[in-house]
């Protein structure tokens, strides 16, 4: 069976007018995977050790490696020393990287804020309430995780 040509056209036109399926959001691939708070001991003294006691950890749950040079990691504050950004590192798939907030030897899973000063002062993360944002570098956030809880001392996300 043949369609006249106006017929085709009129089926041609409606289908390219058809809207598509609505995309799902995909899930990042690199997100914050855990952000431990309240640095172990009592009180909080602002040494290296217990500066370093509190980190965030940013997992590559996708099948490659992502460069994540110029890609940043913050918490809720505007204070412009309150981000990190990632130099040349590169976080291979299903692999964690640890960032700690003090100072100390970035090594393949662990890199330092290099924070210090002494007192409350080097520490990052709120010990009650607090969000932490990864970016990518050019800026676009990737991933979110809040907490608002006294009760732990870190929050899974």
């Amino acid at each position: 069976m043949r369609l006249a040509a106006p017929l085709v056209a009129l089926v041609v036109t409606a289908t390219a007018l058809t809207p598509a399926a609505p995309a799902q959001a995909a899930a990042p691939t690199v997100k914050i995977s855990r952000i431990w708070y309240d640095s172990p001991g009592s009180p909080d003294s602002g040494a290296n050790s217990s500066v370093n006691g509190e980190y965030v950890q940013v997992k590559n749950t996708g099948r490659s490696a992502v460069n994540l040079r110029g890609w940043t990691v913050r918490d809720q504050t505007t204070r412009a020393d309150h981000v990190y950004t990632f130099g040349t590192f590169t976080l291979r798939a299903g692999k964690t990287v640890t960032l700690r907030t003090g100072k100390g030897r970035d090594t393949s899973t662990t890199l330092f804020w290099g924070r210090s000063g002494g007192g409350t002062y080097a520490y990052i993360w709120n010990q009650t309430k607090d969000t932490g944002y990864l970016r990518d570098a050019r800026g676009r956030l990737v991933h979110s995780c809040s907490y608002n809880s006294a009760r732990s001392d870190y929050k899974n996300c």
